[in-house]
């Protein structure tokens, strides 16, 4: 699988700022949409996200940096808790479920101490059709999910997942494939 490239970032400037505070206003309004208004959810799914598919459906206290990175396909599935670190790109397929408490981090941080608050890099999560990846995973900078593929609950994914493939663990492993 290919190699993305990294998007280095400063976490203070006004612009950044100034797109934080949207995307937490949107989400702020989500989180507190009444549980039975699913059109109001999905028009601030469609103002948030950069694009969304049919049927997108997301549990209470979702979270999420910009949301103008992510894009979600058709009969897309998140459940509770769900946090998407999305200060470059996160494309998730058709018909894929993400389980509850799981968070898809494309931002790191140097491991140099001095000024590591300060700035950071992105790399972009690339997740491909009918992938399901089980609660209390983490997804981790420039992984690529190929089609098909399960990653078990509580999995730490560090590498790419090839397509029809289960992977599990801390970290993730192939298991099997489909």
């Amino acid at each position: 699988m290919e190699k993305k490239e990294r998007l280095y970032y400063k976490r203070d400037t006004e612009e950044l700022k100034k797109k934080n505070i949207r995307a937490h206003k949107l989400v702020h309004e989500f989180n507190h949409c009444p549980i039975e208004d699913s059109a109001k959810k999905k028009e601030i799914i469609n103002e948030l996200f950069g694009s969304a598919g049919l049927n997108p459906s997301i549990e209470h206290n979702f979270h999420c940096d910009l949301g103008y990175n992510i894009h979600v396909g058709d009969h897309f599935y998140a459940g509770y808790n769900c946090t998407i670190l999305d200060m470059t790109e996160v494309r998730i397929g058709n018909n894929c479920m993400i389980g509850p408490n799981v968070g898809l981090y494309t931002a790191g941080h140097s491991i140099e101490p001095k000024g590591r608050n300060k700035s950071g890099y992105a790399v972009p999560i690339i997740i491909g059709d009918d992938v399901w990846i089980g609660g209390s995973s983490v997804i981790l900078p420039g992984i690529t999910i190929g089609d098909n593929s399960i990653v078990a609950a509580g999995s730490v994914v560090t590498k790419d997942v090839p397509a029809n493939t289960i992977v599990a663990g801390n970290p993730a492993k192939i298991l099997k494939s489909i």
